[in-house]
């Protein structure tokens, strides 16, 4: 009986239309695009640079940081903030190289999940905002939020412009680009400090266990299709935009969590890629980076 009235509860509603001009709905849209934006550019790095489990990682470390601003009254993003970039930062100077980076990621992140604990249960009377934490809820993204996703979204975009081709470079072949003089080590912590910036906000829209969905997804279904880190850069903001949109526009029509509807959407596109490139490409491998040219002017003795 308990069962079919919550499937009676799921039901769409006519009013829809209404629902996507309120104010609420408005913001959701304008912070969602600017997380599209700033996950899909860098998703391309994401995969390439293999850095899935430090941007996972970077989602947990952000975890205590907000909790801890909902113990202290403080707000939410400027906890995840601290504890992203803190935590990035602290990674990509322990962690330079892949095996260093593993361990340098492995103990920040059990550190800040202590943390998190300890700080989940001192809160335990706002339940709500910590479960927002861990699912999202981009419908309660307010004017503030929106300004601060504007200026993160703007230093990664502006960042990727200036760094793109030594960055991309050393994303492909960190060796090679180390001897021609590349800063790579640097570049890395540049990176990583772009990543939790990009992290801070994709948490507040998918939450921090959905994270993959903006940051690693529409990018891997993007080098299902494309070589080229600028078509791939492209088509992933495309599949991040369309995976925000439709899944807003289907919350507001059914009256339930936009986090749901993002993530299926996004891991459908995924899908739908390895379906249309199943017969040129072996299953499990994404196509070779591809670069056009020198990224680095050669040095002369």
């Amino acid at each position: 009986m308990t069962t079919e009235v919550q499937a009676a509860a799921v039901q769409f509603q006519s009013n829809w239309l209404q629902v996507l001009q309120t104010t609420f709905m408005q913001h959701a849209f304008i912070g969602g695009t600017l997380v599209a934006l700033a996950a899909g550019l860098m998703g391309w790095f994401v995969i390439t640079r293999q850095n899935a489990f430090a941007a996972h990682a970077l989602a947990h470390i952000g975890f205590p940081g907000a909790t801890g601003a909902i113990l202290l009254g403080a707000p939410v993003t400027l906890g995840l903030a601290v504890f992203c970039l803190g935590g990035g930062l602290l990674i990509g100077l322990f962690g330079s190289r892949g095996a260093d980076r593993e361990v340098a990621t492995g103990t920040v992140l059990a550190a800040a999940t202590g943390l998190g604990v300890l700080f989940a249960s001192l809160a335990a009377a706002n339940a709500s905002a910590t479960t927002n934490v861990l699912f999202g809820n981009l419908l309660a993204i307010s004017s503030g939020q929106l300004w601060i996703f504007g200026a993160f979204t703007a230093v990664v975009v502006l960042t990727l412009a200036v760094l793109a081709r030594p960055l991309v470079f050393a994303s492909v072949d960190p060796a090679v680009a180390e001897a021609r003089g590349v800063p790579v080590r640097a570049l890395g912590i540049a990176f990583v400090v772009l990543l939790a910036l990009t992290i801070t906000m994709a948490v507040q829209v998918v939450g921090t266990l959905l994270l993959f969905a903006l940051v690693v997804t529409p990018a891997a279904a993007a080098l299902r299709l494309t070589a080229r880190p600028g078509a791939v850069a492209g088509l992933a903001v495309l599949f991040a935009l369309g995976s925000v949109w439709l899944g807003l526009l289907l919350s507001a029509m059914v009256d339930l969590p936009p986090s749901f509807f993002i993530v299926a959407v996004a891991t459908l596109v995924w899908v739908g890629s390895l379906a249309a490139t199943r017969e040129r490409i072996r299953p499990g491998a994404a196509p070779a980076p591809e670069v056009a040219g020198p990224l680095v002017p050669e040095r002369t003795p």
